[in-house]
């Protein structure tokens, strides 16, 4: 058995989290089609295969017109049901004991979708998931940044009603142009409420939009940063402060911020000191789950068993599990 080939059953066997995971990104095409024909909806596909092609993109932007357009196919509970539980699914499959999730509701109640239709179906399925197969979780509602701060605030108010089921609030969409101190209100007051927060910064942004997610947002990690090895000075902060840094590199790849696998700079991060794991973003857009990703990403930057038990052991660490449960699954690995 050579070496890759024992990596490869160390990834799969290993018990793993997932820290950065979009709901709607994990909308594969089989079920885009099935929830358009369910809620009689007109998409501009006419089968599986045209859904397929479609998932080519250039950059973030190109990316995000497919990934809103898909989401309009999610209209009831059991749309919302259905979607989390193929993901989790895809967890037992990959041996995810603990994912975080996140979720866009302004996806869905821009166009008329109740917020409690969204977060209860969500909510449901990682209920059935943990009484099923043991599979924890934590959800994390994120602010779309292309949007006005005010607007931003109606959805706060909404997550303020379901605390018992939602963590944290995360910001993703567009990075570039809508930099973290557009959002310093909201998430003033979104901590206030007693949220953890969280924000996409540094993939296609500068690091200058890693400090002030750090600084403005007083985030507990930071999704992406892969623009962070640009700034001497943040990396060294980074590392002291043991800052999480969930890498996605599929995704990063896929939207171009690296040209190919082999020349993404994970590894540099990682022997950088820097506390950082992999995860899958958008998974069905971005051709691979957790255990896709870690493989593939091995191959191209020559990872060794170390690497991977470093990355997966940050991964938990990182996570927002009590100290307990972070422990135990430590000491599993």
């Amino acid at each position: 058995m050579n070496d890759f080939t024992n990596l490869e059953n160390y990834i799969k066997n290993t018990p793993k989290t997932e820290l950065h995971m979009h709901i709607e990104g994990s909308l594969e095409p089989e079920l885009m089609f099935k929830l358009s024909k369910r809620n009689k909806l007109e998409i501009p596909f006419k089968s599986v295969d045209e859904i397929k092609s479609a998932y080519n993109f250039t950059n973030l932007d190109s990316f995000l017109k497919i990934y809103y357009e898909g989401s309009n196919v999610l209209v009831s509970e059991e749309d919302f049901f259905d979607l989390t539980w193929e993901y989790i699914l895809r967890c037992k499959e990959d041996n995810i004991v603990h994912t975080e999730i996140f979720f866009d509701p302004q996806s869905h109640t821009e166009r008329g979708i109740e917020f409690n239709t969204v977060i209860n179906g969500i909510y449901k399925a990682l209920e059935k998931a943990n009484f099923e197969f043991g599979i924890t979780s934590k959800i994390i509602m994120c602010f779309l940044r292309h949007l006005d701060e005010k607007l931003c605030f109606k959805v706060l108010k909404d997550a303020i009603r379901h605390k018992d089921k939602i963590i944290g609030v995360g910001l993703d969409s567009s990075e570039k142009g809508n930099p973290p101190q557009k959002f310093k209100k909201l998430f003033d007051a979104a901590i206030k409420e007693g949220f953890l927060t969280v924000a996409h910064a540094g993939e296609e942004g500068p690091p200058e939009y890693i400090w002030n997610s750090l600084k403005l947002l007083k985030v507990k990690r930071i999704d992406h940063g892969v623009q962070c090895l640009k700034d001497d000075k943040l990396v060294e902060v980074l590392r002291e402060k043991n800052i999480p840094l969930t890498v996605c590199p599929l995704s990063n790849i896929k939207l171009c911020v690296f040209d190919k696998l082999e020349n993404h700079n994970l590894k540099k991060m990682l022997d950088a000191g820097l506390r950082v794991m992999v995860n899958s973003d958008d998974p069905a857009y971005f051709g691979g789950y957790l255990n896709t990703n870690l493989i593939e990403t091995s191959k191209a930057l020559n990872l060794s068993i170390e690497d991977i038990k470093v990355l997966i052991k940050n991964s938990f660490k990182s996570s927002f599990l009590d100290e307990k449960s972070k422990n135990s699954w430590l000491n599993k690995i």
